[in-house]
């Protein structure tokens, strides 16, 4: 079917990129979010987050009419949810978001729409947001119900982009298509065709959740691998960066790199949701978890032991007068996103446990997050070098890189990155 206008509901770091695709494609694209803020800013042709290029693709989308946001949904051929689905209490899969997404949608939807959760979802999501759209409009038929016949198409179409490189990845990477029934597959497909490139490779909807879930929990467990090497490497006094570098020179051998920990809306989260359905048997998944949640508190450990070290060789000043640098928040290199951030985590943590200056060096960010910015203060690069007396690496931006070793040579340095110690 053509669709001659798409609703993309969230307009985050993955709903307004896919909003702003669309766009490109003189589609007529309805941006919703509960927002007002973000919604002014887009209507202005401006963006509200940090994504390489999306503020030139938003701007043309806007002026030429093909995009504009909205708090309420409105009428439309095929409806993009991509709400943020965080956990809760012992990491149990929240689905709030998508359930006050299904039912904002459902008093608009008309036979013969499309509805595609894109949110990363615990196996059997998709069903649950049927569920609830049925359960809102007894007037129209479901796949759950009616199957190839039903009024409404329902699929799950997982993201599986890159942060800094979304707007490229929309287009060239592959797409899993989990229809809910063929028909479902079919129409997600015509309409993710609009501009996708990459191949569309059709299964069902369980079996598309479980593959994104299945994506990071691999990325974890090998991350997990990496970070317990690095804490073993530690107490026998080796060099991690070095024998990782030795130890993929083997053809079958390719371990990450280690760092303060694992962050971000994906890798941090995503793996809970497997154990959640299925405790008894995602043991190794668990225990990733598990290695690399505990990994912000051995940075912390060895923050405090350089701190007492600092004291040792400085018997004239108090830990008051220690002022410690925290070089990078981000969750990864070279972007502002700092979800789940275990470099953030760990500088509250810091500026929490230390009664001297703590600084933030942040290259992508011009404001503290309200939890720190009673605590600490946000620092250019030159002047926290020069005030610091321990220096944390906690995220491998470009910029850091770029430091002269002379420069950190006289410091108490914790290289969580081993951008300084490789």
């Amino acid at each position: 079917m053509p669709f001659k206008t798409i609703s993309v509901v969230g307009l985050g770091y993955i709903g307004l990129p896919t909003a702003a695709v669309f766009a490109s494609r003189k589609k007529q694209v309805i941006g919703v979010d509960v927002n007002q803020n973000a919604v002014d800013i887009i209507n202005r042709g401006e963006i509200h987050i940090v994504e390489p290029d999306l503020d030139m693709v938003v701007h043309a989308a806007v002026t030429e009419g093909y995009l504009r946001a909205t708090t309420r949904p409105e009428p439309a051929d095929a409806f993009l949810i991509a709400v943020p689905t965080p956990f809760k209490g012992d990491h149990e899969p929240d689905l709030t978001y998508i359930e006050s997404a299904s039912k904002s949608i459902a008093p608009v939807l008309k036979k013969g729409d499309l509805v595609i959760l894109e949110s990363t979802s615990p196996v059997g999501a998709t069903e649950q947001m049927a569920a609830w759209l049925a359960e809102a409009r007894p007037d129209l038929s479901f796949p759950q119900t009616h199957g190839e016949n039903s009024d409404i198409r329902i699929a799950h179409c997982p993201e599986r982009v890159l942060p800094g490189h979304v707007l490229r990845e929309l287009v060239q990477n592959d797409r899993v298509i989990g229809g809910m029934t063929p028909k479902c597959s079919e129409l997600a497909i015509s309409l993710y065709k609009i501009f996708v490139q990459g191949e569309c490779i059709v299964t069902n909807a369980r079996t598309a959740e479980m593959c994104k879930l299945t994506e990071n929990s691999f990325r974890d467990v090998n991350i997990a691998f990496a970070n317990e090497l690095s804490m073993i490497c530690d107490k026998l006094d080796i060099n991690v960066w070095e024998l990782i570098r030795l130890a993929n020179r083997h053809p079958r051998v390719n371990i990450l790199q280690p760092g303060p920990g694992v962050g971000g809306h994906c890798i941090a989260v995503d793996p809970w949701f497997i154990v959640s359905k299925t405790p008894e048997h995602a043991k190794l998944i668990r225990t990733a978890r598990e290695v690399n949640d505990g990994k912000p508190k051995w940075v912390l450990e060895k923050v405090q032991l350089a701190v007492a070290d600092f004291l040792q060789t400085h018997p004239d000043k108090s830990a008051r007068e220690v002022t410690i640098a925290c070089f990078g928040l981000a969750f990864k290199p070279d972007i502002d996103d700092l979800r789940e951030s275990p470099a953030t985590a760990i500088c509250e943590q810091i500026s929490k446990m230390h009664p001297g200056i703590v600084l933030a060096v942040e290259p992508n960010i011009d404001l503290l997050p309200a939890k720190l910015e009673k605590s600490m203060s946000l620092s250019m690069i030159e002047p926290a070098l020069a005030e610091a007396d321990v220096i944390v690496l906690l995220v491998d931006h470009k910029e850091f890189k770029e430091i002269e070793s002379s420069k950190i040579r006289t410091r108490h340095t914790i290289d969580t990155r081993g951008i300084w110690k490789a």
